[in-house]
């Protein structure tokens, strides 16, 4: 009976954590629901202002359109939707940290909370920066460069599947210096064998800046430049980090201690 009670303890453990990652996802999905709701009233409203960006540089006389039926009543909901997700991922964060803080070192966790909301404001300015400064840019190019006799009647559903890619692809870029931070913290870069690597890097950009974005060079360019700026912005923090992570005895010292207590208590069970 006693050489069956680690299982059972090993077992309970497993369903608790199972029991508390269901809590935490629920708790999550009743942020994004209770922001969702009253977005519902202002779903056409916030249609509106995303195709502010387009409608403004139409011609005149030109006007988005609805292709499908239901689309009208659809697709300004869909976008409330995705405003209610976008605007709650520092709370479902806060619940991914939560569930994995418990077994989390303590230099670990004074690292986690600060990566975790610069990522956040790191994305949210990329979107941010699409809105306001590429969108503009890129429809008033789009829209220049229609052939004459094409009148540009934008469907509202394909617009917001364009501009939701573009703020995607956006967000996820800005995470560049935190993807470095991360990186060097792991041992698997070096700050100033990334710094040599630099024309590369650039190539690299502009790969990546090519699959993410539309075929035209505007786009391809507001996203590359802020990218490579982004990168000098890792390479700095991630040179700082690199000089003081090596030698802190006493954060070693606790990390050691750590690891001592945890084995010990595997022994007394």
């Amino acid at each position: 009976m006693t050489d069956n009670q680690p299982d059972y303890e090993a077992e309970g453990s497993f369903f608790s954590h199972l029991l508390e990652l269901r809590n935490r996802l629920l708790y999550a999905l009743a942020g994004v629901f209770a922001i969702f709701l009253p977005l519902i009233v202002y779903s056409q409203e916030l249609y509106n202002i995303l195709a502010q960006p387009l409608l403004s540089v139409l011609p005149k006389g030109a006007s988005m359109i609805a292709t499908e039926v239901a689309s009208p009543f659809l697709t300004p909901l869909r976008l409330a939707f995705i405003v209610s997700l976008v605007a709650s991922i520092p709370w479902i964060l806060y619940q991914a940290w939560a569930f994995v803080a418990p077994g989390l070192y303590r230099h670990e966790r004074r690292l986690v909370i600060p990566l975790l909301a610069s990522s956040t404001l790191l994305f949210y300015g990329g979107m941010a920066f699409a809105y306001f400064v590429v969108f503009p840019l890129v429809f008033e190019f789009f829209t220049k460069v229609a052939p004459e006799g094409v009148q540009i009647m934008t469907d509202i559903k394909a617009y917001l599947d364009f501009v939701f890619a573009m703020f995607i692809a956006f967000g996820i870029a800005f995470e560049l210096p935190v993807a470095i931070l991360l990186l060097t913290y792991a041992g698997v870069i070096e700050p100033e064998s990334l710094a040599d690597k630099r024309p590369y890097v650039l190539i690299g950009v502009f790969a990546v800046a090519m699959l993410l974005t539309p075929p035209d060079v505007i786009s391809q360019t507001l996203l590359a430049i802020p990218m490579m700026l982004l990168f000098e912005v890792g390479l700095f923090f991630a040179r700082r980090i690199g000089k003081r992570k090596p030698d802190d005895d006493s954060e070693s010292l606790d990390l050691e201690n750590e690891i001592r207590k945890f084995d010990e208590e595997i022994d007394e069970k």
